[in-house]
């Protein structure tokens, strides 16, 4: 490729949206880092999860389930469930970069929501590129380092229940889904959801209502049996 043609890459539409998109969403990352501090983690646990699970979704989860006393193994199993999404991703995403073998791994790690997006909204294959790769990584550094941050600055306010901390796990990961909630399957979802969750919480250990009240998408999603054909 030409040094005029890497340029005029570079000034399309992708990588403009994939900076501004990398530093919006790893700005977020000081709320991940304070959250995960309240539910009770150490500042370098509360990183190593921006930097190994790298999924805000998943890590509010598993910070919510640690919080309110859930077993270690009832955090990650919730915290999977939501990352399988990514999985799907990724299955879209392996047709459009098109990389070696040995590039797979940082790839996958870098699929999520944003550098997706970025990715299937440009017009040809080398802006899904670009948009993929300059969201992927702008999103990874940035919400690593802050991460950072906000679990040094959490740290600092001591006990996070004096502040009502201990409860903003699950507020900010109900505040991520809410915008989803549109249309009449969602809305089942999350009704059902909240009633098998409320049945479950009260005798189910900490971590457990969430893996049950995933049942809700399953039941809603099962193929419905085609009406019988009218004469």
């Amino acid at each position: 490729m030409s040094e005029r043609a890497r340029f005029a890459d570079l000034q399309g539409p992708a990588l403009r949206q994939g900076l501004a998109v990398g530093l919006a969403t790893g700005a977020y990352g000081i709320s991940c880092g304070a959250l995960g501090v309240a539910a009770g983690l150490s500042v370098w646990q509360t990183v190593l999860t921006s930097l190994l699970l790298f999924s805000g979704g998943s890590q509010f989860a598993f910070f919510g389930v640690i919080g309110a006393g859930g077993s270690p193994v009832a955090a990650v199993a919730t915290s999977t469930l939501l990352g399988v999404r990514n999985a799907f991703y990724g299955l879209q995403m392996v047709r459009v970069l098109d990389v070696p073998r040995f590039v797979r791994p940082l790839a996958a790690h870098l699929t999520i929501d944003e550098s997706t997006a970025v990715a299937i909204g440009q017009r040809d294959l080398r802006q899904a590129r670009i948009g993929f790769w300059v969201t992927g990584l702008t999103v990874f550094a940035l919400w690593n380092l802050t991460t950072l941050v906000g679990a040094l600055a959490g740290d600092a306010l001591g006990d996070p229940r004096a502040y009502g901390l201990d409860a903003a796990a699950a507020a900010a990961f109900v505040a991520l889904l809410w915008p989803r909630l549109r249309g009449r399957e969602p809305l089942a979802t999350a009704a059902l959801a909240v009633v098998l969750t409320v049945v479950v919480a009260p005798v189910a250990p900490a971590g457990v209502p969430v893996l049950v009240a995933g049942l809700a998408a399953l039941a809603v999603g099962l193929p419905r049996p085609a009406g019988r054909a009218v004469a």
